[in-house]
């Protein structure tokens, strides 16, 4: 398939620059596949179609404080450092925004000099940065002097509302330098009146890093590589999903991440189709049109940005045609679009 087949046009005041304002406040469109009939609803009524034996999938990642202030050591120069994915303890990929040239070696102070940073390698524009946190928790510091990592298509400063909102309930495990943004419409009210139901709420973790944005360069989309990202699928959790599937249950997942994490951990069962294996590691699975799910139901997501590995995931669950025929139809009612827009349930 070609990267221009996943191309849409966007008005500009439709890309969301605030959540809505509470979290379960945002519009769901449901789309059903295999009819193509779609329904505009709440999101608080995503819970009308989450039955008592199925299971809902959310990703439990928690988003750093991934930008760095920071000046250069040799002439102060200012720059600002966006950590995008951690290779060891003190190691990181970064891009840096700075109007000097830097080169391997450079060196960089941050807040009031309690963190600092060499850079260690460059490849692609993107730099290997070993910092030094002079005993310190690195976590602790970057919650300190760290600002909110809004994706560049929210035009305004992060505020203080943001260190809250740009985070799901139930974040856990920190690391993610974005949020798994379909998780940020639940509140506790939606999961609890979930969990009510009788229906199973359960966690896989995805590190969400630079390869769910990086830009697809390549005409053929085959040929792009997604950067792996770092996940976990505990065996408590697989074992429950599987019993879910075996006694006739769906798995709803949230979000693109978690169907990454769940498709990739499908791949190992051999002979079926309704099972996940545990795992931990790194996955690099690109999903896109024709590709044969093999575990997930139903997907909640958000609108995704044109040309982007999400979206095409996201055709490959529902269909290109559904795909873009539901994404006319929320222009058309004038649904919010990305990480802070409204919602979509595909089922």
């Amino acid at each position: 398939m070609r990267l221009g087949e996943f191309d849409y046009k966007l008005p500009e005041e439709l890309i969301a620059q605030y959540p809505a304002q509470a979290r379960d406040a945002s519009r769901l469109m449901v789309v059903h596949k295999i009819s193509k009939k779609i329904e505009h609803r709440n999101f608080r009524d995503i819970v009308d179609y989450i039955g008592p034996a199925d299971c809902l999938v959310v990703n439990d990642t928690k988003v750093i404080k991934a930008r760095l202030p920071a000046k250069r050591a040799d002439t102060g120069a200012k720059a600002e450092i966006t950590l995008i994915e951690k290779m060891s303890e003190r190691l990181y990929k970064c891009l840096i925004d700075t109007s000097t040239k830097i080169k391997i070696g450079t060196k960089f102070t941050f807040g009031g000099g309690e963190l600092t940073g060499v850079i260690r390698g460059e490849s692609e524009g993107i730099r290997l940065i070993e910092f030094d946190v002079n005993g310190a928790d690195f976590g602790a510091i970057l919650d300190k002097i760290g600002i909110v990592p809004l994706p560049p298509y929210i035009k305004r400063p992060p505020e203080k509302s943001d260190e809250e909102r740009y985070q799901t309930v139930y974040a856990r495990a920190p690391g993610a330098v974005a949020a798994p943004t379909a998780g940020l419409h639940f509140s506790g009210g939606v999961l609890e009146k979930i969990n009510a139901k009788g229906s199973s709420v359960e966690s896989v973790t995805l590190h969400v890093g630079y390869g769910t944005f990086k830009p697809v360069s390549v005409d053929d989309v085959a040929k792009h590589k997604l950067e792996p990202e770092v996940f976990e699928l505990k065996e408590g959790a697989a074992l429950r999903m599987n019993g879910v599937k075996e006694n006739g249950g769906k798995i709803f997942a949230v979000g693109t991440t978690t169907c990454r994490v769940l498709e990739n951990q499908a791949r190992l069962v051999k002979g079926s189709m309704n099972r996940v294996e545990k795992g931990k590691g790194w996955t690099g699975l690109f999903i896109y049109p024709p590709y044969n799910f093999k575990f997930v139901d139903a997907l909640v997501t958000n609108f995704h940005l044109p040309k982007t590995t999400l979206l095409m995931l996201v055709a490959a669950f529902c269909g290109k045609e559904v795909l873009f025929q539901a994404y006319e139809e929320a222009v058309k009612e004038k649904y919010r679009f990305y990480s802070y827009g409204d919602s979509m349930l595909i089922i």
